[in-house]
């Protein structure tokens, strides 16, 4: 039974409409259009706040540039209720499509009621629940069979016609089919159906043995239906001809291929004189090395490829489908030899046929590769492929294809159709093998999954995109508890919750209570993915001196629970224990929850100055993309060895790009230095202050080793780049070789180099692409209900074990070392080069202020008289124009930043910087701590000698923290009368000032202070002013610190 899609539309209810009726109340109602369907709820009279309740259904259609995939909702005032004579707009609502969410993700969101136009008035807003279903179609009742009627002379004869027409192919098919089976396998059983129909749909490029005049007649020009041609080897069965003799190269030639047989997605190509359809044709002599001399790039100078942003890597690739006509009780092997390489494809299926359907790319980076491909199915003695040539079993047949007579595959075109070919010169003398060959690039849709010369075959080389899970914030909000204790026990009894989902455990306040009733009102936020398949175990225990008890169980699914994604009230529950023992008789009290899933957070899984994505949980609040950004990963140079295999150092590098919850993998490309990968990937990119980060790895896993120690050696990192979307321009390239810098316990070390080329393509208007930097860089709920920085860590923490799970059970699996550096999961632990790093910033910062003071000190000590002197002239016109004061620094700003654009940063992309993060003069002793585990691993004298560092280190921030609150409290000390004799000096001074500019102008105040303080160094004082004088004498606290 079918199924079709539906758009399911709950106009739930409204909330503070605008009157339009006179008499300060509104009669609503909905009117919803969708794919040019149009339908109305029912009128709710005369109430600003109506509840409607009403589900619509509306069917999904294709892509429509007419219709569009907005879903638009008009509120309007009922003109059957009031004196008013039209239907009043009361506001509307338009969604675009791709907000909506499958069933079970929905979630009841109050939508802004928006304008129609610029003058009109609306307010208000109505709360819906979207959402996709599918809904199955009802099979159509059988009608009744029509009465026979009486058919005119003239329409029976146009229907026997047709009928006759169709019946034509059935004889045909038949004894082709039964004409090229061969002699051995005619005699030794009955062909089966499918094979049949494959030998009449598809005929083998090479003529089969002639023994009948029937084999000459030329195929149909439809192919038959699947139930004629089952029905046709029944009828007639096959005759066994004689044996035939092998067809020879003069008769080849004079074959004429019929126009019919022709495939239409592929070109004709010429060979010897004879047309032959879709593929190359086999060779029946050995070619030498010296005829191939055409060059790479000139016979591949038509083939288009969509990977702009990379270099074209040429394959030569080999799809072996099946083969027919073998012995049957072999187990026959595929050997394909070309350019160096041999290849073994592994085990045939046995089916009707023998099925293989893998597919093979050899690479073709230099004109010297051999100009010959080979084709051989070999019998192993063995139910396994051989390893070498001397146990290979038995020669079946095979095939020699000249190089330079395959094909290209433009990217864009179909895929290149298998044919039939003979085996020759093997135990099988009838033998077919299905296969294809042709010549692409890495943009070919057979790239990713075929074996490549470069990744040594492993299954965990191919390249994959995953996607991270979708996390929520479940929140989890324990209120109280009845019924806990006996009626009889009235001793204070100490109880908390104890809340488990997966491995995070959470545990409550705890509550004292003697009747009975324990109250808590605690939240507990967890982190939870999609799909569900935990549950939410609330225990309750009753802490004692000598342990906890546990009092009851509640376990909730988790797909029982309520989903929002604003800060409304979720409706809570009661909910009874149930018995530690599975005692269902005993009754052990009832606990209060109030469980929802956040779907307004945005689950933090990587640090917040290089996060990718802000957006939150809930699709339904997520926005247009602004942009979209592609990365060419194109190669490595001069990768450090990583492992010793074998006795050999090699580096076996594949690369892991991520940004959003979309993570890409390179091929793995085995025992190289300089891996070529030209891979290219896109994302779609919603905020353009984000971070793309891209890592290398080694990887240990292609080799296959089967020791548990070496297979669960982690793969090492090589080097991270990260770059930040908005320091890319809109459509440039840059394309740009980055070194790849590892701090390990010895120092910072080089293991290579990467050449990546990157584009950022603007998808959005340009005011709303700027209007995305006014706005909030994280969801609403960040600022309603925010949360605390300890929690945030704390929750973030939890979503990286999370998602390195997720990910290390893919396959092939993105391992968790790798996910644990690519989410910088240990940015926050304690070093002291950091420490250091963020305090030169922090100078850094302030160096600018410093310079300014500077400035004004040289100033006012006329060490530039010319200076001065327009600085006086500055003064004296900002004092009588105060009016231009916030003008003339916003210009002078301006011009600085005007004056800077001459001397900003050339560099191509930002990147990793030695010298700012101190890790070219950090210290040996400072590193072996900041590589130090947790709890540390270290001997007891070593960690002594850090914590006696730590404390001296301590006592600098003590001191600069002592001081810091010394001058606070003078500030506090000017009114407080701490210090009778310095509050009343203040006090009177405010007096005095306050009834001096209460009788002198403001501007002659001002303009005489701004000349006492540039006054010339003739005329000033050495010693400090009289007022940092008294300041300082202020008293502290710092006396009563003990």
């Amino acid at each position: 039974m079918g199924t079709v899609r539906k758009l399911i539309v709950e106009v739930v209810d409204a909330r503070d409409l605008l009157p339009k009726d006179g008499r300060g109340t509104s009669s609503p109602y909905v009117m919803v259009d969708f794919y040019g369907q149009r339908k109305r709820i029912p009128t709710v009279a005369r109430d600003l706040n109506p509840a409607w309740n009403e589900t619509l259904s509306f069917n999904v259609g294709k892509p429509s540039d007419i219709l569009g995939d907005m879903l638009e909702l008009d509120v309007l005032h009922d003109k059957n209720y009031g004196p008013t004579r039209r239907n009043n707009f009361l506001g509307r609502v338009r969604l675009s499509s791709s907000q909506f969410v499958r069933k079970g993700e929905e979630a009841l969101i109050y939508y802004k009621l928006e304008k129609k136009s610029f003058f009109t008035w609306v307010r208000g807003e109505i709360g819906l629940k979207i959402y996709y279903a599918d809904e199955e179609i009802p099979q159509p009742s059988q009608p009744p069979p029509p009465a026979p009627t009486e058919t005119p002379p003239e329409e029976a004869k146009s229907e026997k016609a047709p009928a006759q027409e169709e019946a034509k192919p059935d004889a045909t098919a038949a004894p082709e089919e039964a004409e090229a089976k061969p002699p051995s396998e005619a005699a030794a059983a009955e062909p089966d159906k499918v094979e049949q129909s494959e030998a009449a749909a598809a005929p083998p490029t090479e003529p089969p043995p002639e023994s009948d005049k029937t084999s000459e007649e030329p195929a149909p020009a439809e192919a038959p239906t699947p139930e004629t041609e089952n029905a046709a080897p029944d009828a007639e069965k096959p005759v066994v001809p004689e044996q035939p003799q092998p067809p020879t190269v003069e008769d080849a030639d004079q074959v004429k291929a019929s126009p019919l047989e022709t495939s239409r997605t592929m070109p004709e190509i010429r060979f010897s004189g004879l047309n032959v359809p879709q593929g190359p044709q086999p060779i029946r002599r050995a070619a030498s090395a010296a005829s191939f001399t055409s060059d790479v790039s000139d016979t591949m100078s038509m083939e288009r490829c969509s990977f702009d942003l990379v270099e074209k890597m040429h394959y030569l690739f080999v799809r072996v489908v099946k083969a027919r006509y073998l012995p049957p009780n072999c187990h026959p092997f595929v050997k394909i030899a070309v350019s160096g390489h041999q290849v073994t494809s592994k085990p045939a299926r046995k089916t009707t046929l023998f099925e293989w359907d893998q597919t093979f790319a050899f690479g073709r980076d230099s004109p010297e590769s051999a100009s010959l491909l080979e084709v051989s199915v070999w019998d192993p003695p063995f139910s396994a492929p051989a390893t070498s040539d001397e146990d290979s079993g038995c020669f079946l047949g095979g095939l020699c294809f000249d190089v330079s007579e395959i094909p290209l595959r433009d990217p864009p075109d179909s895929p290149l159709a298998p044919q039939w070919y003979r085996l020759e010169g093997g135990g099988a003398r009838y033998g077919d093998l299905m296969l294809a060959t042709w010549v692409g690039t890495q943009a070919d849709e057979s790239f990713p999954d075929a074996w490549k010369t470069d990744t040594a075959g492993s299954v965990h080389s191919r390249a994959k995109i995953y996607q991270s899970p979708k996390l929520w914030y479940l929140r989890a909000t324990v209120l109280e508890a009845q019924d806990i204790l006996p009626l009889t026990v009235m001793k204070e009894a100490s109880f908390q919750v104890r809340a488990q989902l997966g491995f995070q455990v959470l545990k409550s306040k705890v509550s004292v209570s003697r009747n009975g009733i324990a109250s808590w009102d605690d939240d507990l936020i967890f982190v939870a993915a999609e799909p569900w398949s935990d549950q939410l175990i609330f225990t309750l225990e009753n802490r004692q001196p000598k342990g906890s008890i546990t009092m009851g169980v509640v376990r909730i699914p988790l797909t029982n629970i309520e989903r929002r994604v604003d800060d409304r009230n979720v409706a809570s529950r009661w909910v009874p224990f149930e018995d530690v023992n599975n005692d269902k008789r005993v009754y052990k009290g009832r606990i209060h929850l109030r469980l929802c899933f956040d779907g307004g957070y945005h689950v933090m899984d990587e640090s917040a100055h290089v996060c990718s994505d802000f957006r939150p949980t809930a699709r339904q609040l997520w926005k247009p993309p602004v942009g979209t950004v592609e990365l060419g990963i194109i190669r490595c140079r001069n990768l450090v060895p990583m492992k010793t295999v074998n006795g050999k150092s090699s580096t076996d590098a594949y690369c892991v790009a991520k940004y959003g919850n979309k993570w890409v993998r390179t091929r793995t490309v085995s025992d190289s230095l300089d891996p070529k990968w030209n891979e290219q990937y896109t994302w779609k990119v919603f905020d353009p202050c984000t971070v793309l980060t891209i890592g290398i790895f080694d990887s240990f896993g292609v080799h296959g080793v089967d020791c548990e120690e070496e297979a669960a050696r982690p793969d090492f990192r090589i080097g991270k780049v990260r770059v930040r979307i908005s320091t890319l321009q809109t459509g440039r390239v840059y394309r740009n070789t980055y070194p790849l810098l590892v701090l390990t316990s010895a120092g910072t070390k080089k293991m290579g180099e990467i050449e990546i080329a990157i584009r950022f393509i603007r998808t959005s208007q340009r005011l709303d692409f700027l209007q995305v930097y006014s706005q909030p860089m994280l969801p609403l709920m960040h600022h309603i209900r925010p949360l605390g920085l300890a929690q945030q860590e704390m929750l973030r923490n939890t979503a990286v074990k999370i998602v390195a799970g997720h990910l290390s059970r893919s396959e092939p699996p993105l391992r968790r070392e790798v996910v644990l550096y690519m989410l910088d999961a240990d940015s926050h632990n304690f070093s002291m080069r950091k420490v250091r790093a963020n305090w030169y910033r922090i100078i850094n910062v302030v160096a600018g202020f410093i310079d300014i003071l500077r400035w004004i000190e040289d100033t006012r000590g006329w060490k530039n008289p010319t200076a001065t002197i327009l600085v006086h002239a500055l003064l004296v016109m900002l004092v009588w124009f105060p009016d231009l004061i916030i003008p003339t620094l916003a210009f002078y700003i301006f011009v600085i930043g005007a004056w800077n654009y001459r001397f900003r940063s050339r560099d191509p992309l930002p990147h990793f910087d030695q010298k700012i993060s101190l890790a070219e003069v950090v210290d040996r002793e400072e590193l072996d701590e900041e590589f130090d585990t947790v709890p540390s691993s270290r001997s007891g004298d070593m960690i002594r000698v850090r914590y006696d560092k730590l404390r001296m280190l301590g006592t600098r921030v003590q001191t600069v923290l002592g001081d810091i609150a010394a001058q606070g409290e003078r500030v506090q000390a000017l009114v407080t009368w701490r210090d009778p004799r310095g509050t009343g000096i203040f006090v009177g001074m405010c007096l005095v000032v306050a009834l001096m500019l209460y009788l002198v102008p403001p501007k002659m105040v001002a303009m005489a202070f701004g000349f006492y303080y540039l006054r010339h160094p003739v005329f000033r004082d050495r010693t400090p002013s009289p007022a940092l004088n008294f300041f300082r004498r202020l008293p502290s606290l710092s006396d009563r610190i003990m």
